[in-house]
């Protein structure tokens, strides 16, 4: 049906994907496997029009065809959900997911009501109830996730490339999206799948295609893998370990919140968090984690409340004032948040650390280009050079520069938020083993995370927030998942 034919890809000199043939059957999962950079999303995006390649070609219902735009592909019946996600944020929910295939009534206007009914319908297939006529850009990266997912499936394509969809979504909305899949597969829809979640792609593939550093490793039947030969094939080895043992003790109190509020995102949050100690933050979707360590951060400050550092109150109105005040932050949403995709992958590292490269009115280029070599080897970046723009790198690359920039200040106190989301497994294993590390050299780690292994097995506690407040501390060494979502669902 769909064939990649010894596609390659180049950027700026920089191989991503060399000679790379895969079919893709209707009625069956695919799933395409690899670490950061493996040429995953390359790939995708090749196939769904967004990228043209160097070599090869594409195959489509036994014809050579070349897609010059997303358009062109959508046309042909092959959509895609992209990892980065692209909302249009002044139009409402309903807008989003039918743009281009709006219904209209008798006269040609748009039939609002009807735009409405059935964009609710395709959100429902999801199991969510998100108001449609709200704008995009009150929504969530999750929520913002479902309707790019909802948008996919409203086009009744014969073939969806999804490209990390889970990253965002909350237990009850992949059990949803999984019952999707399976309705598409029966349906003969062909679904070719990325994740780098391993039990995703147990539950879903009928095959797999691993990927590794632009070059394809091979393609079996799913059953003809384990999790442990999974992980040899796209790291090219053994991992010994993933979680790093907690050998630390906590010491003194850094950070106290007492009060926090800003309603109806969280109400009267109070926690301690001691260096050296992780922290785990554990709740569902919209249940304020992210709200919570953004007004530390002072990204959405608090209305109302108390921040203390080293027992002295502290206002923190800005970014600028937290990371004066040592604390750092990886955010939730990469693209809109964290990167600035025009910039190179130098300037986007050194952004938050002007004044060390700053030599009276000037910038120190010398000292700026040793840092960023420094940070490229440490966090193992991929780039074909420091001027590449980071737009160019793969999601996890891109993750890995704002890891690198967080701790160019060397904060005292790290908020991570989500720092493994669309992160392969090396990968994964590499920060799990950075946490490690700072928390061993004394700094304290704030850690919100939707992984609930990341959360029992990082942490020294963790913290369950409900619908914007706290409702449990638990011991990691003395509880589960499933205690963890008791204290996470609504009541």
């Amino acid at each position: 049906m769909l064939r990649a034919c010894q596609l390659t890809k180049t950027f700026g000199g920089l191989s991503v994907l060399q000679e790379a043939s895969i079919d893709f059957h209707p009625g069956e999962v695919h799933a395409l496997m690899g670490e950061n950079g493996a040429g995953k999303s390359t790939l995708l995006k090749m196939l769904a029009g967004l990228y043209q390649p160097n070599g090869g070609s594409i195959e489509w219902r036994g014809q050579s065809v070349r897609f010059q735009s997303p358009h062109d592909a959508l046309s042909q019946g092959i959509a895609m959900v992209h990892q980065e996600l692209m909302p249009i944020p002044d139009l409402n929910v309903a807008e989003n997911l039918l743009l281009g295939m709006e219904p209209v009534n008798a006269l040609g206007w748009v039939d609002r009501a009807e735009l409405h009914r059935q964009a609710q319908s395709w959100l429902k297939q999801l199991n969510t109830d998100l108001d449609t006529h709200q704008p995009m850009r009150r929504l969530s990266v999750a929520q913002i996730q479902v309707v790019e997912i909802a948008k996919a499936l409203a086009r009744q394509a014969d073939v969806i490339l999804m490209d990390e969809p889970t990253a965002a979504l909350s237990d009850h909305e992949v059990t949803a999206l999984f019952n999707a899949i399976n309705a598409l597969r029966q349906c003969g829809v062909a679904v070719v799948y990325t994740t780098h979640k391993m039990d995703e792609v147990f539950r879903l593939a009928d095959r797999i295609s691993v990927l590794r550093d632009g070059q394809l490793v091979c393609t079996k039947a799913a059953i003809e893998f384990s999790p442990e030969s999974l992980i040899a094939h796209m790291v090219g080895r053994e991992l010994a370990q993933v979680f790093p043992p907690i050998t630390t003790t906590p010491g003194d109190v850094i950070l106290e919140v007492r009060g926090l509020t800003r309603a109806p995102a969280f109400r009267d949050i109070s926690f301690t968090l001691r260096r050296g100690e992780v922290l785990g933050l554990a709740g569902l979707m919209g249940a304020g984690r992210t709200e919570v360590v953004s007004a530390v951060f002072g990204l959405t400050p608090a209305t109302s409340g108390e921040i203390l550092l080293q027992g002295v109150p502290t206002r923190i109105t800005c970014p600028a004032e937290a990371i004066a005040a040592g604390i750092g932050m990886v955010t939730e949403d990469r693209k809109g948040l964290g990167i600035v995709p025009a910039m190179s992958v130098e300037h986007n590292l050194t952004l938050a650390a002007l004044p060390q490269f700053s030599r009276s009115a000037l910038l120190d280029a010398a000292a700026e280009r040793c840092a960023t070599q420094t940070a490229t080897t440490d966090f193992a970046i991929k780039a074909s050079s420091p001027q590449q723009a980071i737009r160019e790198l793969s999601g996890g690359n891109q993750q890995k520069v704002l890891l690198a920039r967080a701790l160019l200040n060397r904060p005292a106190i790290l908020i991570l938020d989500e720092p493994t989301r669309g992160i392969d497994i090396g990968a994964k294993a590499e920060i799990y083993a950075l946490i490690g590390r700072l928390s061993a050299q004394g700094t304290a780690v704030l850690l919100v995370s939707s992984e609930l292994p990341e959360i029992l097995s990082l942490t020294h506690r963790i913290l369950v927030l409900r619908q914007g407040k706290l409702s449990a501390e638990l011991d990691p060494r003395q509880t589960n998942q499933e205690e963890i979502l008791r204290h996470a669902m609504p009541q």
